[in-house]
């Protein structure tokens, strides 16, 4: 198994990156907030999961290996497959999930497309005792005041938009008198907004 690569990034797309590692370009799929965290050129190191196929290998990346251990995890459940694994950890954080899962919060399952209400109240079923317990960072929101939309700004320019074009899609899907405490939420809803197209 391949449990991470470090490599320069050659390139990243809005569904995964291209890492070089000793000459070889690996396609990594990852998150977007994963993706957002790359820079072309740059060095970058990722946790790492090779899901085999009878008809491919696909390498799944992670900011962090806990990312990767709960992606494992959640796919020891019956009917989720590694792209729905990762569509989960596109919406919450490991901690987000072990925090639902421990609190059986179906409605917080059921925001990851694919997932509907039996499909959240298997994984609740099947991740009680696999996931453990959640750290707490998961409950303690970000402060008010704390509003991160340039975060969110940064990582779509990083991903290929121009700077006004990313702008006015975080302008978009956060009013003005809104604050964003959650990066990885308004990221994903700002992708949906520009549709996939670059600027």
């Amino acid at each position: 198994m391949i449990a991470s690569v470090n490599g320069r990034v050659a390139a990243v797309r809005l569904d995964a990156a291209v890492v070089e590692v000793g000459g070889v370009g690996l396609l990594v799929q990852a998150t977007p907030t994963t993706l957002a965290g790359l820079r072309v050129g740059q060095p970058a190191n990722l946790a790492t999961s090779l899901v085999v196929r009878e008809d491919s290998l696909t390498l799944f990346g992670f900011a962090e290996p806990d990312e990767r251990d709960v992606f494992e995890q959640v796919q020891t459940v019956s009917g989720i497959g590694p792209r729905l694994a990762l569509a989960m950890l596109a919406v919450h954080s490991p901690d987000a999930l072990r925090t639902a899962v421990a609190t059986e919060d179906l409605g917080a399952l059921q925001r990851v497309p694919g997932i509907g209400r039996k499909g959240a109240q298997r994984l609740v079923l099947e991740l009680a005792d696999r996931l453990g317990a959640p750290s707490g960072s998961a409950a303690t929101p970000a402060p008010a005041t704390a509003d991160r939309r340039g975060e969110v700004v940064e990582a779509l320019v990083g991903l290929g938009w121009a700077q006004k074009v990313a702008q006015g899609a975080v302008d978009k899907v956060v009013p003005d008198s809104e604050s964003v405490t959650d990066v990885a939420a308004v990221l994903r809803a700002a992708l949906r907004s520009l549709g996939g197209g670059r600027a």
